[in-house]
């Protein structure tokens, strides 16, 4: 189920473009500018409107670490923007002086490549805003460009038709001619590596005037050499498909069209999960949020529309648990169906009883300890900062607690919402690059301490980025709820 939660209506000319970082989120237009709202209320930043191009704003996309803003116009130029000042930090002119499309950032933030109108890709190296290279393909436009999560490739499209994969050299590795009768109108990356090994594998979604949605696979082989195959060809929109856009886990793939709907899609089965009806002309921009779940559509009734994901994890209770966590403390029967991490400070006063442990029951109701803080106590903390004095008692209470993260593991957890590195439950799911997911925690630990290898396979990690699993979070958010 989505909602809309948000109309924005600032810009006075078609919206060509939508993008989010973690706190901000941008547009650009027709009218010739970009706007910076904050995620937290949509609320517009004091420096917005960004002016300074000449003419339309095509594209627009942040930097990894959100600090930066790149767009392009038909003025031949794509700028860079401070997300923190909103000044200009570098103009980058396209070489031949052609209408810039399309422009995208790697995930490294090391490169940037822009595609013009005379078929022309400028490679740019981002931190020092140099031009690297240039390339072209004749006789058509470049309309859209991805970079893959690994940041060594990048795939562009034209109006010719045809899907090009690139590597840093500028060298073709792989054209797919025709991917899209009469033009791709755009393409991107699904942001996971899926595979190690001799082959890497990776998904890529594009979309284009035959009123179609594609899903690829492509092959990235030890030899240095590419495949690409088609894998799902998605027809739930009736006319020109003019961009898509996957969720930050790749589980979900968004589409906008002439047709004035938004599709959302289960990616890996190819389902049609919901059809948005709330724009009065071309859908012409869509993206996901990579921290929260909400989805962005532009258009070219000049506005924008932020629509939620409801999906159990909103952090909304049932009305039986809101009565509950109101209570004191839950039976014993009632507090078994929460995870102990959830149990409130009564809970674990009432624990405390039941375990023969009554006399700490002051001491902790002291420290405000619940269900978390229990989870984390040691015999250090318990003689440290509780002051408990006795050693027996403080390993009894250790015991107790090894006890119950025990029993939370073998009461019924399904095992993929565990995190392989701690067997916990995890709370911020996220996927590496050898397509597992970890607590986020647990993986950025492990990376820093283990040389940057696979708790899974053992096998070096292609890259250290790290993806939200939105999907798996809104599964164990549910699973939450009903246990």
């Amino acid at each position: 189920m989505t909602s809309l939660i948000c109309t924005l209506q600032d810009h006075r000319d078609d919206v060509n473009c939508v993008a989010f970082s973690g706190e901000l989120f941008a547009t650009c237009s027709g009218d010739k500018t970009l706007r910076i709202y904050s995620c937290r209320d949509f609320s517009e930043l004091a420096f917005s409107p960004l002016s300074g191009h000449g003419y339309s704003v095509h594209c627009c996309c942040f930097s990894s670490c959100g600090q930066f803003l790149a767009s392009c116009s038909t003025d031949a130029t794509t700028m860079v923007w401070s997300t923190v000042t909103g000044e200009i930090e570098a103009v980058l002119e396209h070489p031949g002086r052609s209408p810039v499309r399309t422009c995208a950032i790697s995930q490294d933030s090391a490169h940037l490549v822009s595609g013009a109108s005379d078929g022309s890709l400028a490679l740019w190296d981002f931190p020092s805003k140099q031009l690297r290279r240039t390339g072209a393909v004749n006789d058509t436009t470049m309309v859209a460009c991805s970079f893959s999560p690994c940041s060594q490739m990048f795939m562009t499209g034209s109006t010719y038709g045809d899907l090009r994969l690139w590597d840093l050299d500028l060298n073709q590795l792989h054209a797919e001619k025709n991917a899209h009768d009469l033009g791709v109108t755009c393409c991107t990356f699904a942001p996971s590596i899926l595979s190690g090994g001799p082959v890497v594998q990776f998904r890529l979604a594009s979309c284009g005037q035959d009123s179609q949605l594609k899903i690829w696979t492509i092959n990235r082989l030890s030899s240095g050499g590419c495949k690409m195959q088609l894998l799902h060809t998605l027809t739930g929109q009736t006319a020109p498909v003019l961009s898509c856009a996957y969720s930050a886990d790749g589980q979900l793939l968004v589409s906008g069209s002439v047709d004035k709907t938004v599709t959302v899609y289960d990616a890996k089965n190819a389902v049609l999960l919901y059809t948005l009806n709330q724009h009065e002309r071309y859908v012409t921009a869509c993206c996901f949020s990579p921290t929260s779940p909400l989805i962005a559509t532009g258009s070219m009734d000049k506005s924008v529309n932020i629509w939620r994901l409801e999906d159990g994890c909103s952090g909304k209770s049932l009305p039986e648990q809101s009565a509950l966590t109101s209570s004191e403390g839950r039976s014993s029967a009632g507090r078994s169906k929460l995870l102990v991490s959830d149990w409130s400070e009564g809970d674990v006063s009432a624990w405390l009883a039941e375990e023969g442990l009554q006399g700490l029951v002051e001491i902790f109701r002291a420290n405000n300890i619940d269900g978390t803080e229990l989870l984390s106590l040691t015999k250090e903390t318990l003689a440290s900062e509780l002051h408990i004095e006795s050693v027996g008692l403080r390993n009894k209470l250790v015991r107790k607690v090894e006890q119950l993260k025990s029993e939370s593991v073998c009461s019924g957890v399904p095992d993929e919402f565990l995190c392989p590195i701690t067997r916990e439950l995890m709370k911020e799911p996220v996927i590496a690059a050898d397509g597992y997911s970890y607590e986020r925690d647990a993986i950025e630990s492990w990376i820093n301490t283990k040389n940057r290898s696979s708790p899974m396979t053992n096998l070096p990690l292609l890259t250290t980025l790290l993806t939200p699993n939105h999907t798996l979070k809104m599964a164990i958010g549910r699973w939450r709820t009903s246990h």
